[in-house]
Formats: C-alpha cells, sequence, structure tokens
C-alpha cells in the first residue's frame, strides 16, 4: 500500500508508517488516541520553502509571512514558532491576540484582521501598542479612529470574486454572493474619507478571499489580485499588500502540490512595479500537512452493502470533513495488502459523522490504529465537546 502521500518524514519503513521520525504505532501505544501530532521540522520547511520562493521572486527583504494561527493555536507550537524567528502572526479575535503575546510575539509581530467586533473587543485591542490593525468595514474604521486617531491602518477589501479548492464555493470569503467580509468598491471612497476623518493613515490593503486552492485554481487567484489592484492603486500612502492566506496542500491522489514558482510570479508581475512589501498569512500551507491525528479501531461491520469502520472520534474534533467536504486520507499504522472498500465513521451520534466514504483499507479489526493525515489545520482548533466526547490529545514533535 503505496500511498501518493509519502515523503520522506511520512512514509512507510518496514511497513511501519513513520512520521517525524517516529514510528506511528509507537506513538500510538505510548500516547493512546485520539492524539493530534505535529512535526515541527515539517512546519519549518514549509515556512523556510515560502519565504525562499517569496526571495527568488523579487521580494526579499520585502515580505513577512503572518502564520494564521485560527489554523492551530496550540500553545507549544506557537512558542516554537516564535523562537524559531520564522514568521509572525496572523490573528482574527481579542483572545488569539493575547494568546499569542502569551506565546512570545509582540502586538507589533501581529497582523489583526476581524469581522463583526464589538465595542468591548475594540477596547481590548486597542490597549496593544503597535498592534497591526486590518480594518474590515467602515464601522470598524470608524471605532479604531476614535480609539487611535492618528495612527496607521490596513484596510480589507472585497473584490467580489473569490477562489478555493476546487472552486468549492464553502471555501470562498468572496465572489458572487455578497459576504460580509472586507470593504467593497461602492463603499471605498467612504472609507478613505473616514479614515481621514480620524487622520488615520492607509499603509496597507488587504484582502482574503478564499481557502485551498492549488495549481488549477491559479488563474482565478490572479483575477482576484487584479481586482485588488482598483483599490492599491487608489491610496498613494499604501506601502503594503496583504495578499491573506489560502495556499492549500493535496487532499487527494488525484491532487498536486501547489506551484509555488507559478504563484509568486502572479505577485511579481502586479506587484514588484509597484514596489510594494508583500504579506502573506498561510495557515493551511504552513501546518496542515504537518498534522497527524491517530485514532483506534472500535468496530468493523457490515450492513447491506457497506463495510462501516468506526473509530473513537468523530467530526466534532476535526470537522473539515464533514463541514467543508474536504477528506483526510486514512493510512493504516501497519502496511498490509488492501481489501474492499469500505466506509470509515467516527463516535457521534450525528449522519454527518463519516471521516471517508468508500476507501480500500487492508481488512480492519478492533483494537487497529489508523492515521488520518494532514491533520494539522483547522482540526483541534475548530473541536467542540459535542455529544460529550471533545476528548483528545495534542503534542509536538521536535
Amino acid at each position: 500500500m503505496d500511498g501518493w502521500w509519502q515523503r520522506d518524514d511520512l512514509r512507510y519503513s518496514d511497513d511501519c508508517l513513520m512520521f517525524a521520525g517516529r514510528a506511528a504505532a509507537d506513538l500510538a501505544h505510548q500516547y493512546g488516541s485520539p492524539s493530534f501530532f505535529y512535526s515541527a521540522r515539517r512546519v519549518a520547511a514549509n515556512i523556510t520553502r515560502l519565504h525562499a520562493v517569496l526571495d527568488a521572486a523579487g521580494f526579499a527583504g520585502r515580505h513577512r509571512i503572518n502564520y494564521a494561527m485560527k489554523a492551530n493555536r496550540f500553545a507549544p507550537l506557537l512558542t516554537w514558532m516564535k523562537t524559531s524567528g520564522l514568521c509572525s502572526i496572523d490573528a482574527c479575535s481579542p483572545q488569539e491576540v493575547e494568546h499569542a503575546v502569551g506565546c512570545g510575539f509582540a502586538p507589533a509581530e501581529i497582523s489583526f484582521t476581524a469581522t463583526s467586533l464589538s465595542d468591548r473587543d475594540f477596547d481590548r485591542l486597542s490597549r496593544l501598542d503597535g498592534l497591526i490593525m486590518n480594518c474590515d468595514s467602515l464601522h470598524s474604521i470608524r471605532q479604531w479612529g476614535e480609539r487611535r486617531p492618528g495612527r496607521q491602518i490596513g484596510i480589507r477589501v472585497n473584490p467580489a470574486v473569490g477562489v478555493g479548492r476546487a472552486h468549492n464555493e464553502l471555501l470562498q470569503y468572496s465572489g458572487g454572493r455578497t459576504t460580509k467580509f472586507g470593504i467593497y468598491r461602492e463603499q471605498f471612497d467612504e472609507a478613505v474619507e473616514l479614515a481621514a476623518r480620524y487622520g488615520l493613515t492607509i499603509e496597507r490593503i488587504h484582502f482574503h478571499t478564499g481557502c485551498g486552492y492549488l495549481t488549477p485554481q491559479l488563474h482565478a487567484w490572479e483575477r482576484v489580485v487584479e481586482e485588488c489592484l482598483w483599490f492599491v492603486d487608489r491610496i498613494d500612502t499604501v506601502t503594503t499588500v496583504n495578499v491573506g492566506g489560502g495556499l492549500g496542500v493535496p487532499h487527494t491522489a488525484q491532487d498536486r502540490p501547489l506551484d509555488l514558482a507559478l504563484w509568486a510570479a502572479i505577485l511579481t508581475r502586479h506587484f514588484q512595479s509597484r514596489r510594494l512589501q508583500i504579506e502573506v498569512e498561510p495557515g493551511d500551507y504552513l501546518v496542515k500537512d504537518a498534522g497527524l491525528l491517530l485514532l483506534t479501531v472500535n468496530a468493523v461491520e457490515k450492513k447491506q452493502d457497506t463495510v462501516f469502520v468506526g473509530v473513537d472520534a468523530g467530526f466534532n474534533i476535526a470537522v473539515e470533513p464533514a463541514v467543508y467536504g474536504l477528506p483526510f486520507q486514512p493510512v493504516p499504522v501497519w502496511r498490509r495488502p488492501c481489501g474492499e472498500p469500505c466506509t470509515l465513521v467516527g463516535n457521534i451520534n450525528e449522519a454527518l459523522d463519516v471521516w471517508y466514504a468508500d476507501v480500500v483499507l487492508p481488512p480492519l479489526a478492533s483494537g487497529d490504529c489508523l492515521a488520518l493525515i494532514n491533520a494539522g489545520a483547522y482540526s483541534a482548533s475548530m473541536a467542540s465537546n459535542h455529544c460529550m466526547r471533545g476528548e483528545f490529545r495534542e503534542f509536538l514533535l521536535l
């Protein structure tokens, strides 16, 4: 069983699944399940790769990577990121900002973008000197201006076009339907006037319009960039463009890794001549494929024409298959010849608690261990205690 997902730090060796230099079977035996494991070395490799392609594209010394911590806020991981010096932080709530500060990041190393903030939220944020604020609405410009007049801000814009993995509308923040994110063209003049009223200098244009895109979607992403130039070119004080996140990773055998050189070439075409600093705020690309979720098989039973493999965790601790239709590839911790197709399901009493339908796996029995790959992002960070089955463990592998 040689999977499309195998690489140097995630592969079978002598029929045992190895991850970050550890045997998955040993991790399961020592720490139990369900457990998330994150590879610091893989995260470092992902960040370094992104830095390298931006340097090669002409942005050496003129780019910044802000890790979107909503993807995974595990404190040991954030603290390791700070000590690595490889990235700053993208945060989207006051609690996230304070958590990042608690893990060692200074407010000046945190880029903040959020929507529908309360007065209490603005009060908390305004106490933090140096915080990089991107205003998402006229309301947020007004609220920030009242608390921090005369400061520098970014404005998040909505270009009315979006991009997402395989054109998945559930992953798009902008597009055919009106969304709550950012300021549209029709409001932009009013936003600029409002900022001027409070003496706020607009130094940054920010946009994030979708998630999980790969090489086939780069033409759609370039259209997003082109639409956002309309905003960029109307403000002569803009020094920085934050192009958001959304860079995806392969989820199936049909996917190929995102061509970073082609992605960066789009930035070069549109921003190099403008001499602007580039910021990017990936979550998925940095940590998703650096995470593994280990599970134990509870029961195997055939019902009508379907073999169900039930495991000891459900969609509530890793929601992407149920909410966004993003599959988690199941991988046995021991390689054996494959059997018949089965459907992997969890232990939550809900119809949508399906990890993966019609997947070919070796014959499994109660007590066998499975790993779900790509579990490093939007899994533990979105977990709930639904059915009071929210218990899991997390570990950072250095």
